[in-house]
Parts: structure tokens; C-alpha cells; sequence
């Protein structure tokens, strides 16, 4: 099912799974959808397996992670968070070297803290993994050693590169 992609979220060159820089990174895409859903989608290599053909567990978590604390931006594109509780419920075995989607939405959202919930799609569309988390705002001077004035200078903007992506 097509679904309309409002906005392409910004990256960084050295995010383990959004930058473009890092050698060793899932360099996954981020796009905001017009059901108030987030998307990422990436292309997970052999490095990242785990048995024969199959994506380690850390990397599912690591993904749906990253969507699920990402997805607050939609709403508070200023917002930075950290995880406090991260639960996952790994399904099916997820296969290498084939486009993956995972998706993430807002379950509560409150001035402190706020609670996501996601999943890591097969290419079929069938559910690989559920997570939800709970991610702690803070400002970004406490989570990096950065100057808050300069902390979106390492953020790049994505550019929008589609109208739609199939869910």
C-alpha cells in the first residue's frame, strides 16, 4: 500500500544507522508519512548477519531504536530524547540483502518523556520484530559534549527524493 511522504528527515554523517559517512552504518533513509507514521528503510548487508542469511538480532533493535526516538520529530522537530526502556519481540527470522521498512508512531507524549512503539517489515509486508520504548527529552548539551548553538550544524538536510513509499 502506497503511502503518501510528507517530509524526509535530516541525517548525520557519523550515526551508526543514518550516516552517510560512516563505513560501518546501516545508512537508512527516514521519511515522515501523511498518517503521522515514520518509515525508515535500509538495505542490511552480510556484515550484519547473525546465522546463514539472516540480520543479527542488535541491528533489528538498533533500527527500530533509532525510528522510534526519531519519530517524536515529526511533531517536535527540536526535540532530542534518549532511551530509557527498549522492549522487542523478535517474530521471524529477517532476511540480508533485501530492502527492509520499519515503521514507528507516538503512543503518549508528555513534556518529559514519551512512549513509541514500531515494527521491523519483512519485505512481504509481514511482521519481523515489535518494539516499544520509552525515551527520556532532554537537551542536547546533556546527552553530547556539543554547543547547543551549533548542534544542528552537524545534522544535514535529507532532501525529499519520493512522493510515496509502499508500506
Amino acid at each position: 500500500m502506497d503511502k503518501k511522504v510528507i517530509k524526509k528527515q535530516y541525517i548525520s554523517d557519523m550515526c551508526f544507522v543514518c550516516g552517510t559517512q560512516n563505513r560501518m552504518g546501516l545508512k537508512a533513509v527516514f521519511y515522515e508519512l501523511e498518517d503521522q507514521q515514520l518509515v525508515a528503510v535500509f538495505d542490511p548487508p552480510d556484515e550484519y548477519q547473525s546465522y546463514p542469511q539472516r540480520l543479527h538480532g542488535g541491528i533489528s533493535a538498533a533500527i527500530l531504536d533509532e525510528t522510534l526516538g526519531r519519530a517524536i520529530l515529526m511533531d517536535e522537530p527540536d526535540t532530542w530524547a534518549v532511551t530509557a526502556e527498549l522492549t522487542l519481540r523478535y517474530k521471524k527470522p529477517v532476511p540480508l540483502g533485501q530492502p527492509l521498512r520499519v515503521l514507528g508512531r507516538i503512543l503518549k507524549n508528555s513534556p518529559r518523556l514519551f512512549v513509541a512503539s514500531g515494527e521491523l517489515l519483512l519485505p512481504n509486508g509481514e511482521i519481523a520484530v515489535t518494539a516499544e520504548g520509552k525515551y527520556v527529552k532532554l537537551a542536547i548539551e546533556k546527552i553530547a559534549d556539543i554547543d547547543p548553538a551549533v548542534a544542528k550544524d552537524f545534522m544535514k538536510s535529507a532532501g525529499l527524493d519520493r512522493d510515496t513509499i509502499d508500506i
